[in-house]
């Protein structure tokens, strides 16, 4: 049987909800094996979440001919340092905050270093700010 990975064609002209329809959807019929093919064929772009089965962090390998990979690990709670503020008395303690890990895999000819980076960027603030995706 092998890996599946169900194309979501035209995301960027979909909301957050139509899109976990359109995946909900897919990953079903993947399950029972009712793809067509065109379903299944074509992508650019892929994430890979396993975050679900309690793995933290991961790479994931790059899915011919798709030029990237998004590598989505679960939230672990991690302890993170606060910055040093020079002069003050009393400086602020770590926190405990969970974490998420997401790691990108691309393929340089296609994607190179500096809009890899741009991506992820993006990515990180949108992940702090969800409410951003709700618009």
């Amino acid at each position: 049987t092998g890996l599946i990975t169900p194309i979501v064609p035209f995301t960027d002209k979909l909301g957050l909800s139509a899109i976990t329809d359109k995946v909900r959807d897919l990953a079903g019929r993947a399950r029972d094996g009712k793809l067509k093919p065109e379903e299944y064929q074509g992508g650019t772009f892929c994430i890979s979440n396993l975050g679900m089965f309690g793995i933290d962090e991961f790479s994931a390998v790059i899915n011919p001919p798709q030029a990237a990979i998004l590598a989505v690990g679960g939230g672990s709670r991690r302890v993170v340092p606060t910055p040093y503020v020079e002069g003050a008395e009393v400086q602020a303690k770590p926190s405990i905050k969970t974490i998420m890990t997401a790691r990108l895999s691309a393929d340089r000819r296609v994607v190179d270093e500096a809009t890899a980076a741009l991506f992820m960027s993006a990515f990180k603030h949108y992940m702090n700010k969800p409410e951003l995706l709700m618009l």
